[in-house]
C-alpha cells in the first residue's frame, strides 16, 4: 500500500469518533431512524436478527475500479464477490391499510421489513456460494452508507478511492454525447457521500491507482482486513467464473475481460476540476493542478 492509502486509513480511523454527523433525512447516520417506512405514531421496529451478520461493501464512487477489486477477491476460496445487487433498489410496498398495524404486531415496520429482504438475499447468495464472506460492490451503496450501517451494525467497509479527474474522464468517454456538468455534478455527490464514509467509518481505506500498481501488496493489506490468509490466485482472476458481466451489473469492458491487472491510466494533469472536487482529491492525497 502506498504512503497515501496507508495515511488515509490512519487518518479514517483516527476522525471515526471526531466526525460531525452526516446529514439527516432517508439515509441519515445511525441513530434514532428517520420517519421513511415508519407509521404515522411514530413507531420504529427494532432490529431483527441478521443471517449475515458482518457483510462487506465496497463503496466507491463510479468508474473507480470496483469490478476489478471485486474479481479479485471473489477468486479468493473464502470470499464471494457477485455482480452488483443493488439491495437499495429492493422495496417493501404495505399494500392494504392494516398491513403496517399486522406487521407492528410482528414488531416489523417497512424499513425493517426491507432490511430482512436485503439480509436474506445476501444469505442466499453466500450459501449457493459455499464461501464464509460476502462481498457487495454496487457503487450507489455508497450513496446510502448510513442505511447499510443502521441495517448490518458490524458490517465491514472497503473505501475504494481513484483521483476524481480520472473519474470525470472514464464517466466523459464512456458516454455518448457526454453532458460534462451533469457528470461533474455525479461525481461530486458520490466523492462527498464517500468522503463523509472515509471520515466517519472505521474502514480499510485504498486506491484504485495502488491496487493496479501493486496488485499483491495491495489485496494482502485487504486480506489482512477481512481476516483472511492471502491467495496468490487472487492475481490470476481470469481463470475463475466471476458470472454475468453487462450494463448495472458491473464493468464489461476488455479491460476487465482480459483477465490481468493493468495500469490505471492516470488523471490529465492539466484538466481543471471544479473547486470542491479539488479539494476532495487533496484531502484523498491527490495532486491537483
Amino acid at each position: 500500500m502506498s504512503a497515501i492509502g496507508k495515511g488515509l486509513r490512519r487518518r479514517g480511523r483516527l476522525m471515526a469518533q471526531a466526525v460531525s454527523p452526516p446529514r439527516r433525512g432517508l439515509d441519515a447516520a445511525p441513530g434514532p431512524r428517520a420517519a421513511e417506512g415508519s407509521r404515522a405514531d411514530g413507531y420504529v421496529a427494532p432490529r431483527a436478527p441478521r443471517l449475515v451478520d458482518s457483510p462487506v461493501f465496497v463503496l466507491s464512487c463510479v468508474r473507480s475500479g470496483s469490478t476489478l477489486l471485486r474479481v479479485l477477491l471473489n477468486s479468493h476460496s473464502s470470499i464471494r464477490a457477485p455482480h452488483e445487487m443493488h439491495l437499495r433498489t429492493l422495496h417493501v410496498h404495505l399494500s392494504r391499510d392494516f398491513t403496517a398495524d399486522a406487521m407492528r404486531a410482528l414488531e416489523l415496520d417497512k424499513e425493517e421489513l426491507e432490511h430482512t429482504l436485503w439480509d436474506r438475499v445476501m444469505h442466499l447468495e453466500l450459501a449457493r456460494s459455499g464461501k464464509q464472506i460476502i462481498v457487495d460492490k454496487t457503487p450507489p451503496n455508497t450513496l446510502i452508507w448510513p442505511r447499510l450501517q443502521r441495517c448490518w451494525p458490524n458490517a465491514r467497509y472497503i473505501v475504494l478511492l481513484r483521483h476524481p479527474g480520472a473519474v470525470v474522464a472514464s464517466l466523459t468517454d464512456r458516454r455518448t454525447d457526454p453532458d460534462h456538468e451533469q457528470i461533474r455534478a455525479e461525481v461530486l455527490d458520490y466523492g462527498v457521500r464517500l468522503d463523509e464514509a472515509r471520515r466517519a467509518l472505521d474502514a480499510h481505506v485504498m486506491t484504485y491507482e495502488d491496487l493496479t500498481a501493486d496488485p499483491e501488496g495491495t489485496t494482502r493489506g485487504l486480506c489482512e482486513y477481512l481476516d483472511v490468509p492471502w491467495e496468490s490466485a487472487m492475481l490470476d482472476y481470469g481463470t475463475k467464473d466471476h458470472g454475468t458481466f453487462r450494463p448495472q451489473l458491473g464493468d464489461w469492458s476488455p479491460t476487465i475481460r482480459s483477465g490481468r491487472v493493468q495500469p490505471a491510466r492516470p488523471a490529465d494533469p492539466k484538466a481543471e476540476l471544479p473547486p470542491r472536487l479539488a479539494e476532495l482529491a487533496r484531502a484523498w492525497g491527490y495532486p491537483v493542478s
